[in-house]
């Protein structure tokens, strides 16, 4: 049994997502590496000051610009979109989300609106042969009764459907706007197949320890599941861990002050030791700025903070509040956590003004224990600098910094570097 510290744990999920010491990435051959490290970047389309997905690889590869995103998604297709919980993957693992597309297919929910609008489905697939690839905007439809989160029209629920079972795929986007056309004239030939049932379970098992860089044996039931659209009872599930543990695929990981021990991919236990040993492991040196250097902003749905993880991890009460009513908010619309060093030690409410091209600093919250020093000072306006930047930013107010000599002590920083 691997025992480590909390610090141990911190800093190697932290940077087995690229977060730490600093970024270890850069442009947009840095994007595919990145994206391939973290396993799956979450989508998501709203742009207070630039969308989820780019905040994410904004902290983790230098020089990022979002364009870089889509160019190695849809024009090298090196990555495709897919699922409710709407996400890219690398290109190589799609034999083994076709397991899951052909299951998910036959979804009653699914199955029967098809066979309900069979003359529907043959409607769109001609079109797209005739005029493909097309997007939602393409097709006049008919409007749906009831409010569905996947379109307004019939033909948008067809479309949906015919993507989650693997029919099509995504060509390109509009802005946020789906562009669909079949499956056979996106995919690269050597990936486009299905998986055996066995090397998608060995896939998926690897992909949800490495997507949380330590996960809880507990979790692991409800992971597999959902990705082999299966039932495993209990039973089933311990029989699959004894697998993988017997075959060294993961190991067991007991982490100071935790009753429960976690899982890591046995090709990770290398720096698990050399972490608890106070190095840093092999491949993690950043390219520039440490982040006790620069402070690191992190994306509202980055992993290492979102779904409640930021409590576990960093004693950091995180909620994001985008959905939350106004009146009901403790922060703001658009809160960012901060990351300083390996901790999460202050928070950001931020807008960009796009008649102007101002980045505005709305509101500041520092933790209790955070530092207030010079350092701090300047690794924050460094942050903010690097961060305006990605979003297009002309200039940074930070008239919501507090306290105001941690705010002048910033502007001062920047009007030095000019921004």
């Amino acid at each position: 049994m691997i025992r480590i510290s909390k610090q141990t744990e911190r800093r190697f999920v932290l940077g087995r997502q690229g977060l730490w010491p600093g970024r270890r990435w850069r442009g947009k051959k840095g994007v595919a590496d990145a994206m391939r490290a973290g396993e799956a970047l979450q989508l998501d389309p709203l742009t207070m000051i630039a969308r989820s997905q780019d905040i994410v690889l904004h902290s983790r590869v230098l020089d990022y610009k979002p364009e870089m995103l889509y160019k190695v998604a849809y024009e090298e297709r090196q990555f495709f979109d897919y699922g409710g919980w709407l996400a890219m993957y690398p290109m190589e693992e799609l034999p083994f989300w076709r397991v899951h597309m052909q299951r998910r297919s036959h979804d009653k929910r699914i199955e029967g609106f098809v066979f309900s609008h069979e003359d529907l489905f043959e409607r769109v697939r001609a079109e797209l042969r005739t005029r493909g690839p097309l997007g939602n905007r393409d097709f006049e439809g008919n409007r749906v009764g009831a409010w569905n989160y996947r379109g307004r029209k019939d033909t948008a629920l067809a479309l949906y459907d015919m993507w989650l079972s693997g029919e099509l795929m995504m060509h390109h986007r509009v802005g946020f706007d789906r562009v669909y056309d079949f499956r056979e004239n996106i995919a690269p030939k050597q990936f486009d197949y299905v998986a055996t049932e066995q090397d998608a379970e060995k896939h998926f098992a690897r992909k949800a320890v490495a997507f949380m860089g330590l996960r809880r044996e507990g979790t692991m039931r409800g992971e597999l599941n959902y990705h082999l659209r299966r039932d495993f009872s209990k039973e089933e599930m311990q029989k699959m861990l004894g697998r993988w543990k017997e075959s060294a695929m993961v190991a067991p990981v007991q982490v100071e002050g935790e009753r429960d021990a976690v899982l890591v991919l046995q090709e990770d236990v290398a720096a698990l030791e050399s972490l608890e040993a106070g190095k840093v492991p092999r491949g993690w040196r950043p390219k520039e700025a440490t982040t006790l250097e620069e402070v690191t902003f992190l994306s509202p749905l980055d992993i290492v903070s979102a779904r409640g993880r930021a409590k576990k991890l960093f004693d950091f009460e995180y909620t994001w509040e985008v959905y939350t009513p106004a009146h009901k908010r403790r922060w703001g619309y658009y809160v960012l956590p901060i990351l300083y060093g390996d901790d999460l030690v202050a928070r950001a409410d931020m807008k960009l003004d796009r008649t102007t091209m101002t980045l505005h600093v709305l509101g500041f919250w520092l933790e209790e224990d955070a530092p207030r020093d010079a350092e701090f000072a300047d690794a924050l306006a460094n942050g903010l600098k690097r961060f305006a930047e990605m979003t297009g930013a002309r200039k940074v107010h930070v008239g919501g910094i507090a306290p105001l000599a941690l705010q002048r002590h910033v502007k001062l920083k920047l009007s030095a570097s000019r921004c």
